[in-house]
């Protein structure tokens, strides 16, 4: 029986315990080195998914996608240095470990600025300013691109498309006959995929498609280290079928070098006795690590395919982690199973020549916020978790440190900090992890890690407000991004024991943090940017904050809500603008707002967004330099500013469909 489809869902899968006849610790590929136990036979694996969809884990819910360099050098965290193409130096990408390159909407080598913009990536001579316009175009119909890697001559991109009944591979989808006309109904059903094309852009003109991959699933993340790229997707079956094979359930996958016009079929990524299981088996879905080479076109992708999903990813160099939550599985009355609570299962993979192989596996209480709260250092893994809980209008809510050996063995913990709190960052340096977490205040904590085996708090500062994003500044001082909160506004609403309530959340708040004490961490500046309603992309998504320590610049999005005068602040603000603030940023004089850039031309276009402002075309969502020029993006162009003026140098518009 041919395969059907994969529903394609960016999904938090609540997994069933089971125990699957012809699933054991013995059940290993001969010929593989993955290193964790495989399915006996198709009817093994087809056995775990039925009974799993019989149960409810299905696989179709919701849910999200997601260290400091080691040598505690911050700056470095940005990918992209010194341009060699043109001696001048340049930002890059916001990622968390040096030498490990995240994907983006945009990115640099110094000369050619790279967007992704609707359904068409730009290819722009971005420097010199006197020059710069868009060169190249890749638009492929069908095809939604996503994020993208640049390397030399090289570009990869990830992206989104569909294929349907009557395409090769799929078969066409015979529903059963309509009881009153009796004339059965035939229909493609369509399947999403994620597909990845590797280009050659030696001619920037005129990119060549080097190869492309298509995977049946959903894109969650990747990573590149050196010229490797290595990428995560998730896939769900779809239950079609009333009697499955493993050929309706193992996501397809093909392989497609360029210039090549044939049909090509899809065929299972991995046989049966290839596909990994963690004991006990939790089969809702299938999670496949594949790795691209961005030098070799000729050589097939790699493919690590388990059961199972990733919700966030950390990477060093050597090592990649996904981290899945497990949820508490609920009895009677909303009582949950004895001994069964919130946890967060982490599976390790060793990165070796361009390939993922299975390590290890491990799991600690609680789950994580996003990729930052997670770490691997010195041989060791941090993690930093919260288990929520709420009982009588009271947030029962504990937040843990946890250190685990290169096998994920557990050798120490610190548990309960912060009760009735919830983390909202978290980053770590070196021997150390800092930590905010919020209810009613902010405790940024201070927790030495220096011995492994005992986890400790050093200290603490608690300001009204909270920080969603921690950035090194050097060694002793911290950059925090997140909401000033004045907690005296409708303080007689609140509903839980010391909690604030939702009005008291105001503006968005830059600080600057000196840890140098760690007994006594203090935060010597701050800045707030607008009034209640105002947001900043930078609180969510790392990628979209820019800072360079070296020349003190600090760029973010903000789209910024101020109230009237006289206007109660537990009001929403009206929006009056959104771009890019552009900040310097030193240790003694603090944040500086040295210029506002927005791709609104005029008040009026901004104000046709009306009230409520939900972005659009002109939203600033990234920025870079290269030299002294800072290049924002949007949907709708990339904008030149001159960063000592703030002048507008040029406008390069991207065509809209």
């Amino acid at each position: 029986m041919k395969k059907t489809a994969f529903l394609v869902l960016s999904t938090l899968i609540l997994t069933a315990i089971l125990t699957i006849p012809g699933c054991t610790g013995d059940a290993r590929d001969p010929d593989s080195n993955s290193g964790f136990p495989t399915f006996t036979s198709e009817d093994a694996l087809v056995s775990a998914f039925t009974q799993a969809q019989a149960r409810g884990y299905s696989g179709n819910y919701f849910a999200k996608d997601g260290v400091i360099p080691q040598a505690m050098a911050p700056e470095a965290a940005l990918t992209g240095a010194a341009g060699a193409t043109n001696d001048v130096s340049y930002s890059g990408t916001n990622v968390q470990v040096a030498g490990v390159d995240e994907a983006d909407i945009v990115k640099t080598d110094g000369k050619y600025i790279y967007v992704v913009s609707g359904s068409t990536i730009y290819l722009a001579q971005a420097y010199p300013a006197e020059t710069a316009k868009i060169v190249g175009q890749i638009a492929i119909p069908g095809f939604t691109p996503q994020e993208l890697f640049v390397d030399g001559d090289r570009l990869v991109v990830f992206g989104f498309t569909f294929s349907s009944g009557g395409d090769p591979g799929y078969p066409i989808t015979v529903l059963p006959a309509d009881a009153k006309s009796g004339i059965s109904s035939v229909y493609p059903y369509r399947t999403g995929m994620v597909s990845v094309k590797l280009y050659d852009i030696e001619d920037r003109s005129n990119p060549k498609l080097l190869k492309s991959v298509d995977i049946e699933g959903s894109y969650l993340t990747s990573r590149k280290i050196g010229t490797d790229v290595y990428f995560v997707v998730n896939s769900y079956p779809s239950y079609i079928q009333t009697k499955p094979t493993a050929g309706d359930l193992i996501p397809g996958y093909r392989e497609i070098l360029g210039g090549t016009t044939a049909p090509s079929y899809l065929k299972p990524i991995a046989t049966f006795n290839q596909i990994g299981y963690i004991p006990p088996v939790q089969a809702a879905s299938f999670l496949t690590i594949a790795s691209l080479s961005m030098t070799d076109a000729n050589k097939e992708i790699g493919k690590t395919v388990i059961v199972g999903s990733g919700e966030n990813v950390h990477a060093s160099t050597e090592s990649l982690f996904i981290a899945q939550t497990s949820w508490p599985v609920y009895g009677e009355i909303g009582m949950t199973i004895a001994d069964n609570i919130q946890s967060t299962v982490i599976t390790k993979f060793s990165l070796s020549g361009g390939n993922a192989i299975y390590a290890s596996t491990g799991k600690v209480k609680g789950h994580i916020l996003n990729q930052f709260a997670m770490d691997e250092y010195d041989g060791y893994f941090r993690i930093a978790t919260t288990v929520s809980g709420y009982v009588s209008n009271r947030d029962t809510s504990t937040n843990n440190i946890y250190v685990l050996d290169s096998s994920l063995k557990m050798v120490g913990e610190l548990e309960d900090v912060a009760p009735g709190e919830s983390i909202y960052a978290a980053r770590f340096m070196g021997k150390r992890v800092y930590m905010v977490t919020f209810l009613h205040v902010d405790p940024l904590f201070v927790i030495d890690l220096s011995q492994p085996s005992a986890p400790k708090i050093l200290g603490k500062l608690k300001i009204p407000g909270y920080s969603n994003y921690l950035e090194p500044y050097d060694e002793t001082h911290l950059i925090g991004i997140g909401h000033e909160v004045d907690p005296s506004i409708d303080a007689d609403l609140i509903h839980t024991e010391n909690a604030i309530y939702y009005t008291a959340i105001q503006g968005v708040k830059l600080s600057l943090f000196d840890v140098s004490d760690v007994a006594n961490p203090v935060e010597v500046y701050k800045e707030v940017i607008g009034d209640r309603g105002t947001e900043s992309l930078a609180t969510s998504d790392h990628k979209a904050f820019l800072f360079d320590r070296e020349s003190g610049l600090l760029v973010l999005p903000v789209t910024v809500a101020e109230l009237e005068p006289g206007q109660p602040k537990n009001t929403q603000g009206d929006y009056v603008f959104q771009g890019a603030y552009v900040y310097n940023l030193t240790l003694k004089d603090g944040f500086t707002l040295n210029g506002k850039i927005t791709h609104y031309d005029t008040k009026e276009d901004f104000q046709k967004s009306g009230q409520y402002f939900y972005g659009g075309q002109s939203e600033i969502t990234r920025s870079l330099y290269i030299g002294n020029i800072l290049y924002t993006v949007s949907q709708s162009r990339l904008q030149l500013n001159d960063l000592t003026s703030m002048a507008t140098l040029k406008v390069l518009s991207f065509s809209q469909e």
